[in-house]
């Protein structure tokens, strides 16, 4: 395997695997798996590609797994408990494990966002949607009704 790569090298991926209607915000989402492409297998790193208007996810938070992210272009407007702020290129938010506090990044800007996000990967991981009645099930195996209820 090669030590270095141009990331634009290393194939996109688009779309969601949340149920409907929560799929809609985030389909067009956009990612380029870095970490994947040279087998790490303790952490996770994406570049993220919004255009305006698309999501990163749905406002959400992990039980076990800490995320970190890193604005390289545009102007995402972070959500979390604390409400709405604007980041831009070079800003940086961190998310430490097992804090009940939602975050989601979405592009309301009229340009395209381009990010870094660097998480944990423990299988063993699961957590919620603070903002919808859905939880995300250990080993990423599906999705849930915050009452256990399957989708």
């Amino acid at each position: 395997m090669t030590a270095a790569r141009p990331a634009a090298d290393i194939e996109e991926t688009s779309g969601t695997r949340y149920p409907p209607p929560h799929d809609a915000p985030c389909r067009a989402r956009a990612w380029r798996a870095l970490g994947d492409a040279f087998g790490l297998s303790q952490f996770g790193v994406n570049l993220v590609r919004l255009e305006p208007g698309v999501w990163s996810s749905q406002r959400h938070w992990h039980a076990l797994e800490d995320e970190f992210v890193y604005v390289l272009e545009g102007a995402p407007t972070l959500a979390t408990d604390a409400g709405e702020q604007v980041l831009g290129p070079g800003d940086c938010a961190g998310f430490a494990a097992g804090v009940k506090d939602g975050h989601v990044l979405k592009n309301l800007s009229d340009d395209t966002v381009l990010f870094l996000v660097v998480g944990s990967r423990i299988p063993e991981d699961h957590g919620e949607y603070s903002d919808i009645d859905m939880k995300f099930l250990p080993g990423r195996s599906g999705y849930a009704h915050k009452d256990g209820t399957p989708f």
